[in-house]
């Protein structure tokens, strides 16, 4: 009986309660969506990582010995372009012989032992680029058995590489590069690029090609040579006969293994990977669901306001019900049963809706490299959206519900529920300013001398800032209405003034509207201060002192460069080129140093160095040049003759030639800057971490063929514009902060929905008024621009309040951020704070056509005849 009744009130009152319905489903549908997501990434991202080892019982890998000389890496200039002859690689990390790949072959249960290698090998593109992202460039050997193949290989097209100048390729790396069966292919490895000829197309297990990556197999032979040495491999797969138990393989083999080497299951391999690739989607999961709970927080102001304004209007109804014998009790648990009714409803709409917006997240939320997979709706997901969906309306309307109950049914027979209006002595009122103040110096707090703790304090008084900010809403409307009214009744005269006056009307309702849009302005500013803060850091530490048209590094998890690899490039015509050779272990009149070797000839044009002291020229001198940070630490001036100290017990000393000015997180300009020449007297064998290239005739196509040519086309090594370089070493900055703030528009929309339900039950409330003012002369016209003002100013309100405290909260974060972060500043983007507020208002006067549209036709006669 109560839920009939409850369902014929919820349908009574569709149109109420289908904006209110809307901002559960929103709700529920992100919260959905971010469940299916994170669990369809991490179950496909599972599925991949762990894909091919159910077919190895058991892994023998070999430890690296830590008594092994490292090993060297020659010069990576330009190859031969004929069939390669690969070097011999050094004396490196020991491995496993094939005495003991036939030892392990041998072994009772064991089926076939395949022995592994593997390590960094780029494929060229036509244009010479690396095909494939990041560290994901992997090479490997082909291991065929008796039968002449490798059951880890199943070839699409063509066979395995037999010959040391063939390499087989898989087929996504073969399909993104156009390559066939007998095309010749531009190789980088750590020894250099080499051209070989595609022998095979293959597809293989999941777990042997990195995401977003490519995989070349070689003969065995060479790979050792590339990756190891001759005759050893990194770690021997092993397969069991039929019927052959695991664990008991597991120790036969470990029997034998010889000292340095290591036996695992696949299975336990297969639960370590899950391990590993499952993090990234839980992370992604948990970002969308912290934005979620934002959402779900926001339409939580949107329901309680509905109800109030709904319970008020059902007050005599509500009063009849207790006069003809129900109580208080029953009233309520039918007013609670009506939110459970539309929260079902809602729920299983949002339930539907967000395994469908997964699609879309994963579209644009999931890294480029996701692997592809079914969407995973968990019984676990279904049952929290259902919760959440059910629970929000049921919270949200408890306080109305609750405040509604204490009206006695005389009183609310008599008369409709008056507007409350916000006392400044009110409870309320007290409880905001205790928490307000609270919030705010912990934040500060947080911000000026937390330590550690600090984030975790800012966290905690942001909470209570925003909790009393949003309880002094109320209070603040009028004051924030009277400061704008004399330019609202200058600009119009009638609909300004009548505007204002409806808006402090119910400051409550005004506040739990405005409540919506502060939260979703407070984030979205934040997010905008921290972002514009960490984007002029980024520029400064990337790109800012550079003045090449290039820089050459070594693609990520590839070789080792050396001031050898820049020769090529010296040559060509009007070309201005400087390696940064750094070299380590110097004590400089005591002080810790790192000498980074430049050509003092073309410095000058490849970097911007701002000399405060001194003179460049003075490089090409044999003397040095030092940023100022440093030679402020250290109390060093132009002119100081400093004693060198090498850790090898080299001595001598050096002059400083010039101070120029640099940011301590610059990642181009060195603290020290030093000749070439006077870095390969004390070390032979500096670390290049890149080459500065300026051309004769700028950055473009054609200048970046030609250094790349210079280079050998070699795909382990890339060549960056200013472009690339800030790409590089941002990780994707600004592609991140637009998702969030693309997610944080959910928020925004739901609070949008507030002011639209806010305006459109005011304007059922008013039909008498609205009536009489028409029948006073007022046209439909005014009438709607008076409900767009009204609009107006719930939006402004709530994206003032939102922006100032999302500017106080971005600049508290950044300040605990310069401790671990040397050089960050707080930038306050006005641009994007300012298109913040814009947005605001757009959405608050969208939110209001509808209502203002339907105000304008009320029809005047059944309005003023209205009770």
């Amino acid at each position: 009986m109560l839920f009939r009744t409850a369902l014929r009130n919820v349908f009574a009152h569709k149109a109420r309660l289908l904006l209110t319905a809307f901002a559960v489903v929103l709700g529920v549908t992100f919260v959905t969506g971010s469940l299916v997501f994170g669990d369809s990434l991490s179950r496909a991202a599972a599925a991949r990582a762990t894909d091919g080892f159910d077919r190895i019982a058991v892994d023998v890998a070999a430890e690296a010995d830590p008594d092994a000389a490292p090993a060297a890496t020659p010069p990576a200039g330009p190859p031969a372009t004929t069939s390669p002859a690969p070097p011999t690689a050094p004396a490196g990390p020991p491995g496993i012989d094939a005495a003991t790949v036939r030892v392990l072959a041998a072994l009772p249960g064991v089926a076939g032992a395949a022995g592994r290698i593997d390590g960094f090998a780029a494929v060229a593109d036509r244009s010479g680029r690396p095909l494939g992202d990041g560290p994901s460039h992997r090479g490997g050997n082909f291991a065929p058995g008796a039968d002449g193949t490798d059951p880890a290989y199943r070839f699409t097209r063509g066979a395995g590489p037999a010959r040391d100048d063939a390499i087989a390729l898989d087929e996504a790396t073969a399909a993104k590069g156009g390559y066939r069966v007998g095309d010749a292919v531009r190789v980088g490895t750590d020894q250099g690029a080499a051209r070989y000829t595609v022998s095979g197309v293959f597809r293989t297990d999941g777990m042997r090609i990195p995401p977003g990556g490519s995989l070349t197999l070689f003969t065995g032979g060479t790979a050792q040579r590339l990756f190891l040495r001759p005759g050893l491999f990194q770690h021997v797969e092993l397969t069991a006969a039929s019927g052959a138990d695991r664990q008991e393989l597991l120790g036969r083999v470990e029997a034998v293994l010889p000292r340095g080497a290591g036996a695992v299951t696949g299975e336990r391999l297969a639960q370590i990977r899950t391990g590993l690739a499952t993090g990234d989607g839980d992370t992604r999961s948990q970002i969308l669901l912290g934005f979620a709970a934002v959402a779900v927080f926001v339409a939580t102001f949107l329901i309680s306001n509905t109800f109030t304004m709904l319970v008020a209007r059902r007050t005599r109804e509500l009063a009849l019900l207790r006069a003809v014998g129900a109580s208080r009790r029953q009233v309520r648990r039918l007013l609670l049963a009506e939110s459970l009714v539309l929260g079902v409803i809602a729920s299983a709409v949002g339930l539907a809706a967000g395994t469908g917006a997964a699609v879309l997240l994963r579209e644009f939320f999931a890294p480029a490299d996701a692997p592809a997979g079914p969407l995973v709706l968990t019984p676990g997901t279904a049952v929290t959206a259902l919760l959440v969906g059910t629970a929000l309306p049921m919270v949200a309307g408890w306080l109305p519900i609750r405040r509604a109950m204490a009206v006695p049914p005389v009183a609310a027979l008599g008369a409709a529920e008056a507007a409350a209006p916000a006392r400044a002595g009110s409870l309320r009122t007290a409880a905001g300013v205790v928490l307000l103040v609270t919030g705010t110096a912990a934040v500060g707090y947080g911000a000026t001398a937390a330590g550690k703790d600090a984030r975790t304090v800012i966290g905690l008084g942001a909470v209570l800032a925003l909790t009393g900010t949003l309880a002094l809403i109320p209070l603040l409307s009028r004051p924030f209405v009277a400061l704008l009214r004399p330019p609202l009744i200058r600009l119009q005269p009638v609909h300004g003034d009548l505007a204002a006056r409806n808006t402090v009307r119910d400051p409550r309702r005004t506040g739990a509207t405005a409540a919506a849009l502060a939260i979703a302005l407070t984030l979205a500013s934040g997010l905008s201060v921290l972002g514009a803060s960490a984007t002029r850091y980024l520029d400064r530490a990337t790109t800012h002192d550079l003045a090449a048209d290039y820089l050459v590094k070594p693609a990520e998890g590839g070789l080792r460069m050396t001031p050898a690899t820049a020769e090529p490039l010296k040559a060509l015509p009007g070309a201005a080129v400087s390696p940064l050779n750094q070299s380590t272990g110097y004590r400089l009149a005591g002080t810790s140093a790192v000498l980074t070797g430049v050509d003092p000839a073309t410095i000058g044009r490849l970097l911007r160095l701002d000399v405060v002291e001194g003179s460049l020229g003075r490089l090409a001198e044999g003397q040095i040049a030092v940023a100022d940070f440093k030679a402020k630490q250290a109390g060093w001036h132009v002119g100081q003759v400093l004693p060198l100290q090498r850790r090898d017990d080299q001595h001598g000393s050096v002059t400083v030639g010039a101070v120029y000015r640099a940011d301590e997180q610059s990642n181009l300009l060195p603290s020290i800057t030093a000749p070439d020449a006077l870095v390969a007297r004390y070390d032979a064998a500096p670390f290049t971490a890149g080459i500065l290239v300026a051309t004769d005739g700028g950055p473009g196509p054609a200048a970046l063929g030609l250094v790349t040519h210079a280079l050998g086309d070699n795909p382990a090594l890339a060549v960056l514009d200013r472009d690339a370089v800030r790409a590089r070493d941002s990780g994707g900055i600004d592609d991140q902060l637009d998702v969030f703030h693309a997610l944080l528009g959910m928020a925004l929309a739901i609070a949008g929905l507030g002011v639209a339900n806010t305006l459109a039950m005011s304007v059922l409330e008013r039909r008498k008024e609205i009536g009489t003012l028409r029948a006073l002369g007022l046209d439909r016209a005014g009438v709607a621009r008076m409900i767009r003002l009204e609009a107006l100013l719930l939006g402004g309100l709530g994206a003032a309040l939102g922006t100032v405290m999302g500017v106080f909260l971005g600049w508290a974060l950044g300040r605990t951020l310069q401790e671990h972060v040397v050089g960050y500043t707080t930038v306050l983007p006005w641009g994007r704070l300012a298109l913040g507020v814009l947005v605001a208002l757009a959405g608050a006067l969208a939110a209001s056509l509808g209502p203002a549209r339907r105000a304008a036709r009320v029809d005047i006669p059944a309005a003023t005849a209205a009770q």
